[in-house]
């Protein structure tokens, strides 16, 4: 099934991104509008109960939270990016969960107001993909050779990291070698590459320095004058 979809998102959110990986996995067409959280339009608060994004705009009808666009998504929108077993299902909405949860690790680490509080975020986020390491089969992917909605919410995950080792070295990655290849091969998915705009990054720098934390003067330190 196929109808027209628009998508209200923001550049920088990793929610929307899910979004636009299964729709890009799904070739399903869609167009894509970008609003400014900072100043939320009119038409756009009276859409979103929560007055977030994603939202997306479908047959007349406002659907919002990304676990719901994708869920409706893969009800709706071929090729299946769920595994076709009930266990296998509920076990990857289970890790779709744990990926939201370091989602608000990464917030908390780019937020860090001093060294302190950005040892304990990466101890934090280290712990969690040592668990993901141990969960990691043979890959490429979350589950083997086949890419699923797993790898859509932990590839906007990874991205942050094409920002963090420009910053430094903080070894969240080491000594997780399924990780770390899992890490490589979402980056090169063309659904993954296609879900941000090419100033991605340096759209999220200029975010992240914005926070006035730990990371944002370890960014101006290193930051020609």
């Amino acid at each position: 099934m196929t109808t027209d979809l628009e998508l209200v998102s923001h550049a920088l959110c990793p929610y929307v991104q899910r979004a636009v990986i299964a729709l890009n996995e799904k070739k399903v067409p869609f167009t894509r509008t970008d609003i400014d959280l900072a100043a939320k339009p009119e038409w756009f608060k009276a859409l979103s109960p929560l007055g977030k994004v994603p939202l997306l705009r479908v047959e007349g009808e406002v659907l919002f939270e990304s676990a719901v666009i994708v869920e409706y998504l893969e009800d709706t929108q071929a090729p299946a990016l769920h595994p076709s077993s009930a266990l296998a299902r509920a076990r990857h909405r289970a890790w779709i969960e744990f990926g939201s949860t370091v989602l608000n690790d990464i917030w908390g680490f780019y937020t860090a107001a001093d060294v302190a509080q950005l040892q304990t975020r990466r101890e934090l986020l280290r712990a969690k993909f040592g668990r993901l390491e141990a969960a990691l089969g043979a890959g490429p992917f979350f589950s083997g050779e086949k890419f699923s909605l797993v790898d859509a919410v932990f590839a906007p995950v990874f991205r942050y990291w094409e920002l963090f080792d420009r910053i430094a070295d903080f070894g969240i990655f080491t000594g997780l070698p399924k990780v770390q290849a899992w890490r490589r091969a979402l980056a090169e998915r063309p659904s993954v590459r296609g879900a941000v705009a090419a100033d991605y990054i340096e759209r999220l720098g200029a975010f992240v320095r914005g926070q006035d934390g730990e990371l944002a003067r370890m960014m101006s330190a290193i930051e020609p004058a």
